[in-house]
Parts: C-alpha cells; structure tokens; sequence
C-alpha cells in the first residue's frame, strides 16, 4: 500500500505542480453544496445580525449576559461574513483561488474566530453560574470592568495565539505529509503537528468545555432545586446550547488531537466537514435565541416591519419584567 507521502508525490506527476486536485462531484452535487452551504451562512450572517441590532439598539437588552452574547454574535457574523464564503468555494470546488497570503490569512482568522465563539459560550457560563447560584453578590461581581476583561481576554487571546502559531508555521513544523500536499496543490487548510494539535485541543477545548459542563451542571442542579422558574428554562437554554456545542465541535477538536498520530491519513472530505460542522454551531446559536427568547422575536419583528426606525423604539419593552 503507498503511503500518504507516496500518493501525493504520484499525484504531483500526474497533475504537475500548483494545480488543484480534480474533483469528480457532479454538476448537480456541486449546485446541493453551494445551496447547503450558502442557506447555512445567510442564517448565520443575518440570523447574528439581528442579535447584533436587537441588544445595541433596545435599552431594555442592556446587560452584562447580553453584552456578551453580543459579542458572541459579533464573532459568528465575522464568520459567516468573512470566512464561510471563502471556505464554501474551497470545499465545493476542492481548490483555493485565492492565493497563499490569504489563505494564511484565513486559515488564522477561521480558527480565531471558532476559538473566540468557544471563550465566549464560557464566559456566559461564568456569568450565568454567579446569576444563578450566587444572585446576591452578581452585580458586584459581574460589573461592567470584569464584562470588559473577559470580553478581552475572549477576543486577544484566540488572536495572539493563532496568528503567531500560523504565521510562524511552528503548528506545521516537520510535517512533510503536510508539505507535499502544500507544494504540489493549490491547498489551504490549517493543520496541526502532534505537539501543537495536543495544545489546541486541551487549552481551546477540552478546559473551556470541562468548564463549562461543570458550571452547567451545578446551575442545572441549583435551577431545579431552588430558583425561579425563568432560571429553570434558562438552565435548560443553556444545556441545549452546551449540548449543539460539544456536536459540532467535538470531532473537529477530536481530528485535530488524533489524526497526526495517523500520520494525516483522515481523507480530506471528512475533515473538510468536520470543519463545517464546527461553522454550524455559529448558525445554532442564532436559532436558539429565536426559538426560547421571546425578546429576540420581538425584537425581529421590530427590525423586520421597520418600527425599529421609529422615534423612541428604543425604549421598546421587549418583555414585562426585568430581565
């Protein structure tokens, strides 16, 4: 059997140098692709979009869990915005255009932006754990300077780490399956060595996602046991949220730890939709807001009939009592 080095040496003869590997998708699998692919980033762009204008806009939104649901939002718009469109010709066409600069560009970005969406979903864990089982000290512990920190800590951290590591390409360091692949195709895909995949997966993954299952589950608990009956559903908001999360992006973390011990072997296709399943967790978050929060309808039907345009409307109540 040829190995993964021997095959795209083979393929580099027979297809020359810097030419994109021949896809036999048919014309109708490739028109099912794009439909897929652009239905999942519309839903994602203006499904966030409407989060976006709905808390900066409405008073009534003003707080800190949703100043960082905002936030979040933010980044799945960039993602939908910036890197699905791109990411969908790659996957369609098995090539990328767009040159190697960019595709370094992209490729940081890309896992920037799932790596922020993830220190986001754990930072609204935090949150909601002080809101729910410790209320008395909430506002004094989450004030408007820790919301800041953490919102910085969510988008600098995921920056300096991946830009540096991608552009420094320590994360492809003596992958020769890597190299070849680089050399002869028009290829754009971000690949960890051993060493780095192992660091990605437990720093970006597996810590906040322990987190986040611990919290989870004491606010699940104490909601059951003794709170109110709006943070029962909200622990049951938040679980669904905690469980789209771990579908989508636990076989993409889990390809990234495994398949440098399989020397690389995973066919691309497959983590090609690894990839995409992790983009549409970005598209989840969105339709959870609008299927369990009635502010989020409200606030579409605003944006949607225009009265959002309208004199005062920010000062619409979106919903009776205080949130």
């Amino acid at each position: 059997m040829c190995s993964f080095e021997q095959l795209y040496l083979s393929n580099c003869l027979n297809f020359g140098n810097k030419s994109c590997s021949p896809t036999h998708r048919s014309f109708y699998v490739q028109v099912i692709m794009y439909s897929v692919m652009t239905g999942a980033m519309v839903i994602t762009i203006f499904g966030n979009l409407v989060i976006i204008i709905s808390i900066s806009h409405f008073r009534q939104l003003h707080s800190p869990t949703n100043f960082l649901i905002l936030s979040m939002a933010t980044t799945d718009f960039l993602l939908g915005f910036v890197i699905m469109p791109y990411s969908m010709v790659r996957s369609v066409e098995s090539c990328w255009y767009f040159g190697d600069g960019f595709c370094k560009f992209h490729a940081s970005f890309d896992m920037m932006l799932s790596l922020t969406s993830i220190f986001h979903l754990c930072s609204i864990a935090i949150d909601r754990f002080y809101a729910v089982c410790d209320p008395l000290h909430y506002t004094t512990t989450m004030t408007t300077s820790m919301i800041k920190r953490l919102l910085a800590f969510c988008w600098s951290a995921p920056a300096l780490f991946l830009f540096g590591l991608v552009l420094s390409e320590a994360n492809v360091s003596g992958m020769q399956s890597y190299e070849i692949p680089v050399a002869c195709f028009k290829f754009c895909a971000l690949t960890f060595n051993k060493f780095w995949g192992t660091i990605l997966f437990t720093t970006c993954f597996f810590t906040p996602g322990s987190i986040m299952v611990g919290i989870y589950s004491k606010i699940f608990i104490v909601s059951m046991l003794e709170s109110l009956k709006k943070d029962r559903k909200a622990a049951k908001t938040l679980g669904i949220v905690m469980g789209v999360f771990l579908a989508c992006w636990l076989p993409c973390f889990l390809a990234i730890l495994i398949d440098p011990y399989l020397d690389y072997s995973t066919p691309i296709i497959v983590l090609d939709l690894l990839v995409w399943l992790g983009y549409f967790n970005s598209t989840c978050n969105p339709l959870i807001h609008g299927f369990f929060y009635p502010w989020f309808r409200k606030a579409l039907k605003y944006i949607v009939s225009g009265k959002i345009f309208s004199s005062h409307s920010e000062t619409a109540k979106l919903f009776p009592e205080a949130h």
